[in-house]
């Protein structure tokens, strides 16, 4: 399983703290499957990036503003996390952005169906990925304030 067992309660912990308006530690949360592995670093070596370790790191900073200006609680973002970083999660690699995505919907609170997506930092944490952000594909309905 691509995050460790006791991931949520980690990543919890900082975005109660980023909330709060608190500075918030790196954490190490996770990791890629050999797959998801192997398929970042071919497109990163097909374009002369450097290749990546397995171990996922997080900060949170940025998904808990960004998610929060759409009104998702912290329990959404944990269920968009633990969606986007399942172990069948397909990488999805392109020379804007790493991530990768979860081919099985998910119902989410609030009447969607949505495919998680997350995006991953592969620059300032190399050779670790850094979890940067999460979007819930598919989310019409949004939270209301």
């Amino acid at each position: 399983m691509p995050l460790h067992i006791n991931a949520p309660e980690i990543i919890r912990r900082n975005l109660e703290q980023i909330r709060d308006g608190q500075r918030t530690r790196l954490v190490l949360i996770g990791s890629l499957t050999a797959e998801q592995l192997a398929v970042l670093n071919a497109f990163r070596l097909g374009h002369g990036l450097e290749p990546m370790i397995d171990e996922v790191l997080f900060l949170g900073r940025h998904l808990c503003k960004s998610r929060s200006k759409d009104n998702y609680s912290i329990d959404d973002m944990l269920d968009q996390i633990a969606s986007g970083m399942a172990s069948t999660s397909i990488m999805r690699c392109s020379l804007k952005m790493s991530g990768m995505q979860n081919p099985q919907p998910r119902q989410d609170r609030y009447g969607n169906t949505v495919r998680d997506l997350v995006v991953f930092e592969c620059s300032a944490r190399h050779p670790r990925p850094e979890l940067f952000s999460v979007a819930p594909k598919g989310d019409r309905i949004r939270p209301s304030k």
